[in-house]
């Protein structure tokens, strides 16, 4: 059968624990959190910094209201730009913009409680965030003790433009510190160890009790673009190809995060650069970062989101692939020589089953085979289909299935085994 790179979750354990003796020795921290990729929403790809209690209030009023929630979205998170200054950190207090937050984020987190949603937030190890603001540098124990007051449930801790160029120790030290700081206010507070793919983060991140780490620079509004825009954004293809390597990091608790869910944006955001995907293509991006185990953290503005869209982001079919217990991210099992199809293939907790997806890269409409035992090395001499976007049964089948799929498109099945008497 296919590599399952992931061991399951089994029970979930009711206290966070930690247990360090160097950073040159044994690090082994878990705060037991995320067990299942966090999803939720996030401000930067469409706000950047232009936040405000007012649109965090709206966004989960949204959220509520047109199914988010229900569709497991809890997460309301955020990013850089709530913060009261901008410069060094050694030259002003880590306070919330009054302005932005007349209320205070305490009010504001008891508010997201109150409707059933978690409240994150953001900072970095750095004297100043990538937006100026200051940041954390020197006060990581403060810091994780003011977020616990407040009732945060999710730090996103950006060492990116801070600690770019120094040293892998270094960068895994400052988010060492963070972590243990988080974990001793007793508060369930999960983190992500953000640096945009350097380091090799998704190497120790797990040993430092990171929940999530991102594989790559900031996504882009694009499916495939031609190159980095500004030599630096990644398309939504980009950041799938990133990933196929490092599959083995990420499991129950730690997970390989793959950047933020661009469907929606329109190539209208207010921050991230990009012209823009097909709706066709969008659904493609939400099926793969699905299947691979991404967390699903929605960019664009939930206020706005058309039928599509929002049927799109609540396949609840699809998020059960993501949510599945074992926590095992879909792999390349086949693809053509020049890459343009690929068969991916996740293994469920139920083991009699698993997920497929027939990726089309290319600019033509092409007919995908696969085979249960050739390409999947399943022994399985009878199977069926469901087609998890039509909602549709298919089978039962003993020879390869065939299917014509449209260029830039993921076919996605939930494949069972037929026994007799089933």
């Amino acid at each position: 059968m296919f590599p399952n790179t992931t061991s399951a979750a089994g029970p979930e354990p009711t206290q966070a624990s930690w247990n360090v003796t160097s950073l040159g020795g044994d690090v082994n921290i878990t705060n037991n959190l995320a067990l299942t990729p966090p999803m939720g929403w996030s401000s930067w790809n469409n706000f950047g910094p232009d936040i405000s209690e007012s649109l965090i209030r709206e966004t989960i009023d949204a959220m509520e209201k047109n199914g988010l929630k229900d569709a497991g979205y809890v997460f309301v998170n955020l990013d850089d730009g709530w913060q009261r200054y901008k410069g060094l950190r050694s030259e002003h207090p880590l306070e919330v913009d009054p302005d932005k937050f007349p209320s205070g984020m305490k009010a504001l987190a008891d508010y997201a409680h109150s409707k059933g949603f978690k409240l994150g937030i953001y900072s970095g190890p750095g004297d100043t965030t990538c937006a100026g603001y200051t940041g954390s540098e020197g006060h990581a124990e403060e810091d994780a003790k003011m977020f616990a007051s407040w009732g945060i449930d999710h730090l996103k801790y950006d060492a990116c433009c801070s600690h770019h160029d120094e040293p892998q120790a270094v960068v895994q030290q400052v988010m060492l510190d963070m972590s243990k700081s988080l974990i001793a206010t007793n508060r369930s507070i999960v983190f992500h160890a953000c640096h945009c793919g350097w380091a090799n983060s998704w190497e120790w991140g797990a040993e430092e009790g990171a929940n999530q780490w991102r594989i790559g620079q900031d996504i882009s509004d694009d499916f495939n673009y031609p190159g980095n825009r500004e030599k630096y954004y990644f398309d939504v293809l980009d950041m799938l190809d990133r990933g196929n390597n490092i599959t083995q990091y990420s499991g129950p608790g730690h997970w390989n995060d793959y950047d933020m869910l661009i469907v929606g944006l329109n190539g209208e955001s207010k921050q991230l650069v990009g012209t823009g995907a097909t709706n066709l293509e969008y659904r493609t991006h939400f099926s793969m970062w699905s299947l691979v185990n991404s967390p699903l953290l929605i960019g664009s503005d939930v206020r706005n989101l058309d039928k599509y869209d929002l049927a799109t982001l609540t396949n609840k079919e699809i998020i059960a692939l993501n949510q599945d217990s074992l926590g095992s991210p879909a792999t390349v099992q086949y693809e053509n020589e020049d890459k343009t199809i690929q068969i991916y293939a996740k293994t469920l907790a139920n083991e009699n089953t698993t997920a497929i997806a027939l990726l089309n890269r290319g600019s033509a409409t092409a007919d995908i085979t696969v085979s249960m035992r050739r390409d999947l090395t399943l022994p399985w001499d009878v199977y069926k289909l469901r087609d998890l976007w039509k909602g549709k049964d298919l089978g039962p089948y003993d020879i390869p299935f065939t299917t014509e799929v449209k260029p830039h498109e993921a076919k996605v099945y939930l494949a069972t085994a037929v026994t007799k008497g089933n």
